[in-house]
C-alpha cells in the first residue's frame, strides 16, 4: 500500500472517530459569481480550532496499556486544547508543556477543557524548549508522546476536514485549495483527501513570512531549521518541517506561497466585513493567499479558517495593519515648509483622493516639517496618488513598517513652540471635518503637535498642540472654540501639569 493509500484509509477511519465528537463544521461561501471562495470554518466549538481532530484521533487509537500510561504533549495553544479536550472525554491523564510566552487565554482554556486530568507545565520561551521537555518526559515518566503534526494518526484526523469539504461540494470540483502550513499536518491530510476526490485540484501551501519551513525543506531536499521564525501567526510558527509531513507535502502541494503579516490582517478584516467571522492570524492565511492570487485562484476555491484563539489585545495590531476591505493602508512621511497653512494645504490635497487614518506631526525644525500620514485607498488609486504627488513635486517617502511609525514616535522640539496650547478634540469622522477645522483656525493659530489615529467610531479623537504669534491671536482662538466650530465637539484643554510631563 502506498503512503497516500495508507493515509487515505486512515482518514476514512478517523471520520468515524471525529463524528463521535461533533457534526461537520460549516462551509461558508464568499466572493462573486466566477470567483467563489468556500470557507471551511473551524473557528467554532469545541475548541475554536481544528486541532482536536488530530488529537482525538490519535488518542482514540492508543492501546489500553498506552492509555493507562497517559500522554504528554507540547504546544503553544490549539494542539494543547485539543489534547486537553480529548483527555477529558477519554478519561486519560495528560501532561502538556507550554512555553512561558503562551497567552493566558490559551493557558486557561487548556485547564478548563482538561480539568483534573490535565497537568499544565509552563517551561521555556519557545515551542522547541517545551517540545524538548515533552520528549524528556517520555523517557523519564513513560508517557506516550503526542506530536502536534508529525504522526500519521494526527495527520489523518486533520484530513477529516477534507472529507467534510468534499461531502458539501460533491461534484462541484474546486480549482484551488489554499492550505496554511505550520508543521504540515493539516496540509498533508486535507491535500491527500481532496486530491483523491478531485484529482485535478491545485493545492497551494501557504506559509507566513519568516515561517516558510516547508518550502525550505523542499528546496533543501530534507527538513531544515530556520534560524528565525516570526510569531505573528503563532499557530503556524514552526522552525522545522516534520519528518513525516515533509515527503507528503512535497508530493501533494503544487505551489508554495508566502503571505505577509499585513496581508493576513487584511484577510481578517475581509472575513469580518463579509461574514462577521473572527479568526486568529494563522486562521486567515489561506484567505490572504486567495486574495493575493486574484483570478489565479480559479472560479472555485477553498480555504480553511483553522482557528480563532487569539488574545484580545492583538486586535489593536490587526486593526492598524488591516485597512478596510479591498483597500491598502500605507504610511508616508512628507517634507513641507514649516509655515502657517502648510499642514492644511497638505490635508486638503490628500483628502480629495484617499482617507487619512493616522496623522503624526511634531514641530522639530524652523524651516521644514515632516508630518506622517497613514492613508487608505484601493491599491490602484494609491499607486496613481503617489504618481500625482511626485508629478506635483511634493517630497514624500513610504515609511510603512519603520520603527518610529510602528510605535507612533513623534519627534518635536519644545524650544520652537510659541505660546503653546494643547487640547483633546473630538471631531465628526467624515471627510473634510478635520481639514475644515484647521482652515478655520489657521487665521490665528499654527499647529505644533498633532496625534490622531482612526478608531472606527463615528467620531475621531486627536491630541492637538496649537501655537500663536501673540496673546491676541490666542484670545481669538479661545473665543472661536467657545463659540463652537462645525464638525468639532468636546474640545478639552490639556492641563499644564500634564503638558509639562509629556513635553
Amino acid at each position: 500500500m502506498s503512503d497516500f493509500a495508507q493515509l487515505e484509509a486512515r482518514i476514512a477511519q478517523a471520520m468515524g472517530i471525529v463524528r463521535e465528537v461533533r457534526g461537520a463544521t460549516p462551509l461558508e461561501m464568499v466572493g462573486v459569481p466566477g470567483r467563489e471562495l468556500h470557507l471551511k470554518v473551524e473557528a467554532v466549538p469545541p475548541i475554536y480550532a481544528y486541532k482536536w481532530r488530530g488529537a482525538f484521533t490519535k488518542m482514540s487509537a492508543l492501546s489500553e496499556e498506552e492509555r493507562a500510561r497517559g500522554v504528554v504533549a507540547a504546544s503553544a495553544g490549539n494542539h494543547a486544547q485539543g489534547v486537553a479536550m480529548a483527555a477529558a472525554k477519554l478519561g486519560m491523564r495528560a501532561k502538556i508543556f507550554m512555553p512561558l510566552t503562551t497567552p493566558l487565554m490559551k493557558q486557561c482554556a487548556v485547564r478548563r477543557l482538561g480539568g483534573d486530568l490535565v497537568e499544565v507545565v509552563l517551561l521555556g520561551d519557545t515551542f522547541n524548549e517545551a517540545a524538548a521537555a515533552a520528549a524528556e518526559c517520555v523517557e523519564m515518566e513513560g508517557l506516550v508522546r503526542l506530536h502536534p503534526y508529525d504522526d500519521l494518526d494526527v495527520i489523518a484526523g486533520q484530513g477529516t476536514l477534507g472529507v467534510e469539504i468534499a461531502d458539501v461540494l460533491g461534484g462541484d470540483a474546486p480549482d484551488t485549495v489554499f492550505l496554511q502550513i505550520g508543521g504540515g499536518g493539516m496540509a498533508a491530510g486535507v491535500g491527500c483527501w481532496l486530491k483523491k476526490i478531485y484529482p485535478g485540484v491545485r493545492v497551494v501551501g501557504v506559509e507566513g513570512e519568516n515561517q516558510a519551513s516547508m518550502k525550505a525543506a523542499v528546496e533543501a531536499g530534507a527538513p531544515t531549521d530556520l534560524s528565525y521564525v516570526d510569531v505573528f501567526c503563532d499557530g503556524t510558527a514552526v522552525s522545522r518541517a516534520g519528518d513525516v509531513t515533509y515527503p507528503l507535502c512535497r508530493d501533494l502541494i503544487d505551489e508554495f506561497v508566502t503571505v505577509t503579516n499585513a496581508e493576513v490582517c487584511a484577510a481578517i478584516r475581509f472575513l469580518w466585513d463579509q461574514k462577521r467571522i473572527v479568526t486568529e492570524p494563522a486562521g486567515a492565511m489561506g484567505v490572504a493567499a486567495w486574495m493575493a492570487a486574484g483570478d489565479g485562484g480559479g472560479a472555485r476555491s477553498v480555504a480553511v479558517l483553522c482557528g480563532a484563539n487569539m488574545d484580545f489585545q492583538q486586535f489593536r495590531t490587526l486593526s492598524r495593519q488591516a485597512g478596510l476591505a479591498g483597500r491598502e493602508r500605507r504610511f508616508f512621511r512628507f517634507t513641507i515648509p514649516e509655515a502657517d497653512g502648510a499642514l492644511h494645504g497638505l490635508l486638503t490635497l490628500v483628502r480629495e483622493r484617499v482617507d487619512i487614518v493616522e496623522f503624526l506631526y511634531g514641530k522639530a525644525d524652523r524651516e521644514v516639517a515632516h508630518p506622517v500620514l497613514g492613508i487608505e485607498a484601493k491599491s490602484g488609486v494609491l499607486t496613481d496618488f503617489c504618481l500625482e504627488l511626485a508629478g506635483a513635486g511634493i517630497s514624500f517617502e513610504d515609511v510603512t513598517g519603520q520603527a518610529d511609525v510602528e510605535f507612533r514616535l513623534i519627534p518635536y522640539n519644545t524650544e520652537l513652540f510659541s505660546l503653546p496650547y494643547f487640547v483633546r478634540v473630538e471631531f465628526l469622522e467624515r471627510a473634510g471635518a478635520l481639514a475644515d477645522f484647521m482652515e478655520q483656525i489657521s487665521r490665528f493659530a499654527g499647529i505644533c503637535y498633532f496625534s490622531y489615529v482612526s478608531s472606527g467610531e463615528r467620531v475621531g479623537r486627536a491630541l492637538l498642540g496649537f501655537e500663536f504669534r501673540d496673546e491676541g491671536s490666542r484670545a481669538e482662538f479661545l473665543q472661536t472654540m467657545a463659540d463652537g466650530v462645525p464638525g468639532i465637539r468636546n474640545v478639552e484643554p490639556v492641563p499644564s501639569s500634564v503638558v509639562a510631563r509629556i513635553f
